[in-house]
C-alpha cells in the first residue's frame, strides 16, 4: 500500500512585509497615474513622447500589479512512499519545485526550536507559513543544497507519513521529542 500524504500552507506576511507591499502598490499607481495624466495633457501635442508615455504608464501599472500578485505564496508538502517533495506556488498560478528528499537520509528530524545550532556552511531552506509556531526541522545532506536544515510546517498525516521512514539517529531523536 502506498503512503501519500499532501499538506498545502500559505505563507504569512510580516507587518513589514505587508507595509512594503502596501508602499510599492500605493508608490506604483501614483507614478502610473502621473505618467498617464502628463501623457493625456500632452496628447494633444500629436508627439510621440505622448504616446511612448502611455505605454510606460501600462508597463508601470503592470509592473506593480506583477509585483503585488507574486507576494502570494503557498508551500505544497507531497510526502509518496519515503519522499518528501516541497513546491512553491506563486500568486496561484506558477508552481516551482524546490527540492525532492528522501526521509531515510534524514540526520535529524524534530521541533524547530530558532536558538538550534547550525553549522556556517549548512543551507536553510525555509517553507514553513512564517508564524514561528509549531515549525518541525529535517537536517540532511542534499545533492544541490549540500549540508541542508529544512524548517517547515507539516501537517499530523505528513508527520505521520514520515516517522515509519526515519532512521537511525533521527528516528531515536523524534521519539525521545513526542
Amino acid at each position: 500500500m502506498d503512503n501519500f500524504a499532501e499538506y498545502l500552507v500559505k505563507r504569512q506576511m510580516s507587518n513589514g512585509e505587508k507595509s512594503k507591499l502596501m508602499a510599492v502598490a500605493f508608490g506604483g499607481g501614483l507614478i502610473t497615474a502621473l505618467i498617464a495624466t502628463v501623457s493625456v495633457l500632452k496628447l494633444d501635442d500629436g508627439s510621440l513622447f505622448s504616446f511612448a508615455g502611455l505605454l510606460l504608464a501600462a508597463a508601470a501599472g503592470y509592473g506593480t500589479f506583477y509585483y503585488v500578485q507574486n507576494q502570494q505564496v503557498e508551500y505544497e508538502y507531497t510526502f509518496t512512499n519515503g519522499t518528501l517533495d516541497i513546491a512553491k506556488i506563486i500568486a496561484k498560478k506558477r508552481r516551482k519545485e524546490i527540492l525532492s528528499v528522501d526521509v531515510k537520509d534524514f540526520t535529524a528530524f524534530g521541533k524547530y526550536d530558532q536558538n538550534m545550532d547550525s553549522t556556517e556552511d549548512m543551507t536553510e531552506v525555509l517553507v514553513s507559513e512564517n508564524l514561528a509556531s509549531g515549525e518541525y526541522y529535517a537536517d540532511f545532506t542534499h545533492e544541490t543544497f549540500g549540508s541542508t536544515r529544512l524548517i517547515f510546517s507539516p501537517s499530523e498525516s505528513i508527520i505521520e507519513n514520515i516517522r515509519p521512514f526515519l532512521r537511525g539517529q533521527a528516528r531515536q531523536q523524534f521519539q525521545n521529542e513526542n
